[in-house]
């Protein structure tokens, strides 16, 4: 259902295309590179999503996109840079699900996430797994909410506000089950310590998992994505298992500053959103987790202003104090 609504999502942007004004299919756009930052480190899962993307994007439109990593601050750092660029199409962001979080944990950020950037594509979406060791003797997300609802559970993190934390506590507070959380300074860290069985659960990202998973080392639950992950068919969502509101979606999506001509970018959404159907591309994708997540331009923006208000209040609900 989603590679139709994406194939679909595709064929609406080539009338999009098609219906230009002359002027602006003469127009040469990208008539030089473009700069596109990532603000985190080179390796990341936001970084490597990038590059097997812009590769092919670079390849489609004639011109070099060039990537420069400014990590630092959850990410604010280099999407400070994006969001006080030229908005004339030559200064883009590849961002991750904590773009939109950004304002709830950094009270002086300097720009706003919901107006200062237009959407363009996502790349795709990873999803977060729940996962216990085996040796806890717990066989189902059910079974763990009764643990957490009649004792006090510990869950693991990347880091306090990274994705694997968010996730967890989305899944906490909507199975309203107590616990401590214990933050790592990395992901390898926090599925070590959840392997052992020192920890209670985490939610992980899939890929960092895959094959801990596959050699019967940790227990997959439940995923925290809307939808279930093809690397992991039989693995029901947490909103499947009925905790509403307990989804957590880390996407990866490319951005330009706000005020940047529509027709740049609907031409940049339709040739990512062609890249990303490239059957090479794709493959690439999927050994990273990725799944295909179609939106809009307008959907991506729509997306970013919910998300915003949702995390304030996580933050609220959960009392995590920011930097």
């Amino acid at each position: 259902m989603q590679r139709r609504r994406f194939i679909k999502s595709i064929a609406a942007c080539t009338l999009l295309q098609n219906s230009y004004s002359t002027s602006f299919a003469q127009e040469s756009y990208p008539s030089r590179s473009v700069k596109v930052i990532i603000p985190f480190s080179p390796g990341s899962g936001t970084d490597v999503a990038g590059r097997i993307a812009l590769e092919q994007l670079s390849s489609l439109m004639g011109q070099t996109f060039v990537i420069e990593n400014k990590a630092g601050a959850g990410g604010s750092i280099g999407s400070s840079i994006i969001a006080k660029s030229d908005p004339n199409g030559y200064s883009l962001l590849i961002n991750g699900a904590g773009h939109s979080a950004a304002p709830a944990m950094i009270p002086k950020l300097n720009y706003d996430p919901a107006t200062d950037f237009s959407g363009i594509a996502m790349l795709g979406s990873v999803p977060n797994i729940l996962i216990v060791s085996p040796l806890l003797g717990i066989k189902t997300i059910h079974q763990l909410v009764e643990k957490g609802r009649s004792s006090h559970l510990t869950y693991a993190s990347a880091g306090i506000g990274s994705a694997t934390h968010l996730a967890a506590e989305r899944f906490r507070l909507s199975a309203s089950i107590k616990g401590t959380h214990i933050p790592f300074k990395g992901g390898p860290e926090a599925t070590s310590e959840v392997m052992s069985g020192r920890i209670d659960f985490a939610c992980m990202a899939v890929a960092s998992t895959i094959s801990l998973i596959n050699e019967g080392k940790l227990l997959p639950l439940a995923v925290s994505s809307p939808t279930r992950s093809s690397l992991l068919p039989n693995v029901p969502t947490t909103l499947e298992s009925g905790l509403k509101d307990s989804d957590y979606t880390f996407w990866i999506g490319m951005f330009a500053p706000q005020k940047t001509p529509r027709s740049i970018i609907d031409k940049l959404h339709l040739g990512l959103n062609k890249s990303l159907l490239s059957t090479a591309v794709i493959e690439r994708m999927r050994t990273q987790g990725l799944e295909p997540m179609p939106l809009s331009p307008y959907e991506i923006d729509s997306l970013i202003r919910k998300e915003v208000l949702i995390y304030k209040e996580l933050v609220k609900l959960i009392g995590m104090k920011s930097d």
